[in-house]
Formats: structure tokens, sequence, C-alpha cells
């Protein structure tokens, strides 16, 4: 099904080939899947980030995709950080469900398995106060 860095679709034999880049399709679960409710984010390493700046080819593992082609088919696995607060089954499972839609109505390849890896939680932002505000309220205690 696959070369090394293409994927190969069953085209019209009369029309030639039609031939999708790996990192087309991770592109594709990447926004997919972060557009899903309760996701804050997509993850990559540290160092794969640093190496994002001035690697292009290391850019597309930036963001927490990764494609293997075995011979089951494509395996995906997702890196990501949730919003504290959600439910982290039906987070994972409306990802996996979206990803797959995505990926076969844009591209017509069928993924073996999507795996979601959650990271970390991220709680919400809470305002510091300002300084003002926590001298009026030690006034009105006094």
């Amino acid at each position: 099904m696959a070369e090394e860095n293409t994927l190969h679709l069953n085209a019209n034999e009369t029309l030639g080939d039609i031939i999708i880049a790996p990192e087309v399709i991770e592109v594709i679960i990447g926004i997919a899947a972060s557009k899903v409710e309760g996701v804050y984010g997509m993850q990559g390493s540290f160092s794969e980030n640093v190496a994002a700046l001035f690697d292009r080819k290391a850019a597309r593992h930036a963001k927490g995709v990764y494609l293997k082609i075995e011979e089951q088919g494509i395996i995906v696995d997702i890196y990501c950080y949730l919003n504290y607060g959600v439910s982290v089954p039906k987070v994972a499972l409306d990802m996996q469900e979206k990803v797959k839609q995505q990926v076969l109505f844009m591209t017509d390849i069928h993924l073996a398995e999507v795996n979601v890896h959650v990271v970390a939680v991220v709680p919400e932002k809470v305002e510091i106060p300002a300084l003002e505000d926590l001298m009026e309220l030690e006034d009105e205690h006094e």
C-alpha cells in the first residue's frame, strides 16, 4: 500500500496515481483532534518543539501526531492536553471518531487504530487579583 514516505491511493488507472505524503495525514489528524470539544491542545516533546524551529521535517511531529504504517494499516498516536472538568473517556472517544471520519472524508484512507494519549489536564485560568483589591478586602475585615 505504501512506499517509505508516501501513501498511494487506489485511483482510476486512466487518470494516473494519487500520492499523499504522511505529513498531510498528520496535519489533517492534528486539526481534527484539536477541534474536539474539551481538547486544550496537542503536545509534542520539548526537544521536538525546539527541533521544529530549525528543521521543517522535525516540525511535522511537533504537534503530537505520529503515524506508523503497518501491515494491518495506518496506526495513529495522538498526544494531547485536555481541559479540566471534561470526561476523559468521552473526549478521547470523540477524538478517535472525528479523526477517523476526517481522514476518511478527506483522503479515502481507513485508519486501523487511533490511540489517544492524554498527557495532562490543564486547569482553568484563575485571574490573580490586583493588589488594591486585596488591600480593600483586608480593610473590610478589620
